[in-house]
């Protein structure tokens, strides 16, 4: 075991495959930890990091000795694992973030009875033409067929219920 703040060295040629996974945990456990949390310098994320790599490792346990230095792999795993949650954090942080209103249901019952106030001091053609202009969004031609009238005479009663709104009267 190393002491804490001693560099971890990394054996450069072939080693012979351990004999068991739990052996080997126990062997690389606190040295990768350590080597984890002096890259991140968050414990969780060194532990996180750590849990991930060995992992990945016994998956590949059956083919253990194929690699050519299972420390070495283990570590390369590990700082891989790092370096992608980065860049993953750093297309985060470059990502907008959508803004969501909320949205405060009360205040709808507010509103919609505001505007029955507004509508209900307008003439009734009026507040049939501005319902069916601005509301539905049907164009004067179609509102006039609704209405039975001609399209200039839904303009004109719009226009009329507008300028009434406008003053906040009642000029019906």
């Amino acid at each position: 075991m190393q002491a804490e703040g001693e560099i971890v060295q990394l054996p450069t040629e072939r080693v012979a495959p351990p004999k068991d996974f739990r052996t080997f945990f126990e062997e690389e456990h606190g040295r990768l930890f350590k080597t984890l949390y002096f890259v991140t310098g968050d414990r969780t994320d060194a532990a996180d990091l750590m849990q991930e790599a060995f992992v990945k490792l016994w998956e590949r346990w059956d083919t253990i000795d194929r690699i050519d230095d299972p420390t070495a792999y283990l570590f390369k795993v590990a700082l891989n694992g790092n370096r992608m949650r980065l860049r993953a954090a750093r297309r985060a942080a470059r990502r907008p973030i959508p803004l969501g209103i909320v949205r405060d249901p009360f205040d709808e019952v507010d509103i919609r009875e505001d505007v029955f106030q507004m509508l209900r001091d307008l003439a009734p053609r009026q507040r049939a033409a501005l319902v069916l202009l601005d509301l539905y969004g049907y164009g004067s031609e179609e509102a006039a067929r609704i209405m039975g009238i001609r399209p200039s005479t839904v303009r004109a009663l719009a226009t009329q219920g507008r300028a009434v709104l406008r003053r906040g009267g009642s000029d019906a």
